[in-house]
Order: C-alpha cells, then structure tokens, then sequence
C-alpha cells in the first residue's frame, strides 16, 4: 500500500507574512501549521509595520512573497498572514482541490479562506469557482498570474481590491479551511473592523458568506414565499 501523497507539496513556495513586533502571533500561527503538516515548509516573511500607511505595507508584504517566490522558480506560490487559524481541514478534500488545478492550468487564484460575492459549482466537489471580493489570509497564485500583479506599483488601492480588479480565474476548497484571526486589524478600517467584530468577527463573516453564497436560491426563494405569504395574509385581512 502506497504513501498518500503530500498535497502541499504542490505549492513550490509557502510564505506567512508577519510583523517583526508579532511574535505572539507567530507562535500561535506555527502550532496551527503543525496541525496540518506544514510546520516545516513554511517560509516566514518578517516585515516592519509601515507607519504611514499600513495599506501601503500590506500590499508590500504580499508583493515581497510573490517576487521573491517568482525569483527562486515557483510556479505555485502559497501565502499566509499570521493570524489564519484553519477548521474543517481534511487531507483528502486538499488533496482533490490541487488535483483540480493540475488539470485546469489556466487557474490564477486558489483561496482556502475568502469572501465572495458569487460561487460555483465545479466538477469537483471540494472545489468551487469564486468571485472574489476580499481578504488575502490564505491563497495561492499560479505563476503567470503572480508575475502580471508584480508589475502593479502602489496606487492607493488595497491588495485584496488589486486580486479582484485583476484576478479572472478564482477557486477556493469547498468548504473553506482557513479563517483570519479575531485580532484587531492592521489595516486603516478602524470602523469597518468594529461593525466586523459586533456581527461576530471575520472567521463568523467568511463562514456566513460562503453558507449564503451557496444557498443562495434556496434562500432567496423561502424569502419570496414569507412574503408572498405575508401579502396573502395582509389581503384576506382587509377583504
């Protein structure tokens, strides 16, 4: 009986971008790593705060794994921020997701924790093909794609918004593994970050977005039929 192959070994290069003050949060993040076998092939990117414009740092740290990934020969690189905690991981469900891009190599992203604005079904189970609209915790670049985003200069648009102006080709794992952390953003969304946590944070966020993304005609129709419903009611009230 053979070995079962290793489905990160896919990603030629893994990154988790962290700040130099964090250590708390490398720490943390190593012991979620161990948990599902990459403790030692992730490449920590220790960066400094940008005090100006923490967008503007974001984006530099994101385009720093990307370059340096291109340059030594990646043609798949994976990236993590420091605060992804991962749930629901199972190695085979990962294993049929990286199947899935070996086959369909026009790919540009691959997100295992994300927001959407739409989601389709695949031929694959375990895999769905995304509209992405935000966070960059967890996903994987294929090569051409990275090497286009790395032409891209900094003007005031945020990382995320960059993947989604640009990105065509966007699929996650079904459902979705790896979550952002409930520590206060590092990001200039002072405000949004507070309305995030007071509906439950962003972990409550992505999971409530990808459930009603799914569902979505089953629960737009149950909607028409409350309120087709309700009209009813209303009308034999009157009459």
């Amino acid at each position: 009986m053979g070995l079962t192959p290793d489905p990160w070994s896919f990603f030629d290069k893994i990154y988790c971008i962290s700040i130099d003050t964090r250590s708390d949060r490398r720490t943390e993040v190593k012991k979620q790593f161990s948990a599902i076998g990459l403790h030692e092939r992730v490449e920590f990117m220790i960066v400094k705060k940008h005090h100006d414009n923490p967008e503007k740092g974001i984006f530099e740290s994101h385009m720093e794994c990307l370059t340096k990934g291109l340059h030594a020969g990646a043609n798949h690189i994976l990236i993590f921020e420091d605060d992804v905690f991962f749930k629901r991981h199972q190695e085979k469900m990962l294993l049929d997701g990286v199947q899935f891009l070996k086959d369909n190599k026009s790919w540009d992203g691959f997100f295992l924790g994300a927001i959407s604005n739409k989601i389709m079904k695949t031929a694959i189970k375990s895999v769905v093909k995304i509209q992405y609209t935000c966070l960059a915790h967890a996903y994987a670049l294929n090569r051409p794609f990275a090497e286009l985003l790395v032409k891209e200069a900094w003007d005031n648009i945020p990382y995320d918004n960059l993947l989604q102006k640009r990105g065509r080709e966007f699929y996650a794992l079904s459902p979705m593994i790896a979550h952002q952390g409930v520590a206060s953003s590092d990001n200039k969304t002072v405000f949004l970050d507070k309305i995030r946590r007071l509906f439950g944070g962003l972990p409550f966020i992505q999971r409530m977005n990808e459930l009603y993304q799914q569902n979505k005609g089953v629960i737009i129709s149950a909607h028409c039929l409350l309120i087709a419903g309700l009209l009813l009611l209303l009308v034999k009230m009157w009459t």
